[in-house]
């Protein structure tokens, strides 16, 4: 993390960004994948938490370059992650408070099969959706799918194993917002292993 102290025009403002992605959520890289114009500070709101109202109210423009700096290296970082062939053995989420971790399975077409089925079908239509968008030609060479589809399809994949309750499609959609607290360096390499 990268912490400063900036001065604003109604006081100080402290920000911290994250430096690494095991420093990010999940969350937050869809976030910055979702906004149609992202600005600098737009991307360091995201990263920091804090308001672009409160950012742009910093005395000294050159106090935010050295987040915007991060953030390309960051950039840079996502690169190689899509093309990561570490899994994590576990990942933790936080289930009504309490930390739960859990095994990474191996063969996600297993279990629930309901589960499956539903990923089957986001999966589906973000190939459709690339294939309209982008034509048939290579199509698989230069497919990843989305952040949002990745963390849908970790919902139903780890809602049955996290919560220790029967596969339920509704609940399993829901239970992405828990998925979204998952560093992206945990998610990313899961989902994108058994796409």
């Amino acid at each position: 993390m990268i912490e400063k102290t900036l001065k604003t025009t109604g006081g100080k403002l402290r920000v911290s960004i994250p430096t690494q992605l095991n420093e990010v959520t999940l969350g937050q890289m869809m976030q910055l994948q979702d906004a149609t114009e992202l600005t600098d500070l737009h991307a360091i709101s995201i990263l920091s938490g804090a308001p672009v109202a409160d950012l742009q109210n910093v005395k000294d423009a050159g106090e935010l370059m050295g987040f915007a700096d991060t953030i390309m290296g960051l950039s840079q970082q996502i690169k190689y992650l899509y093309n990561a062939d570490a899994i994590p053995k576990t990942v933790t989420l936080d289930v009504e408070g309490k930390p739960v971790t859990v095994n990474v399975i191996k063969n996600l077409s297993v279990e629930p099969a309901g589960a499956f089925m539903a990923a089957r079908d986001i999966i589906s239509d973000e190939i459709a959706t690339h294939i309209e968008k982008y034509g048939e030609e290579n199509w698989q060479e230069y497919f990843n799918p989305s952040l949002a589809a990745c963390c849908k399809v970790l919902g139903y994949y780890l809602y049955c194993r996290v919560t220790r309750k029967p596969f339920d499609e509704y609940a399993a959609a829901a239970f992405a917002e828990a998925v979204k607290k998952l560093w992206v360096t945990e998610a990313l390499p899961i989902a994108l292993w058994h796409r």
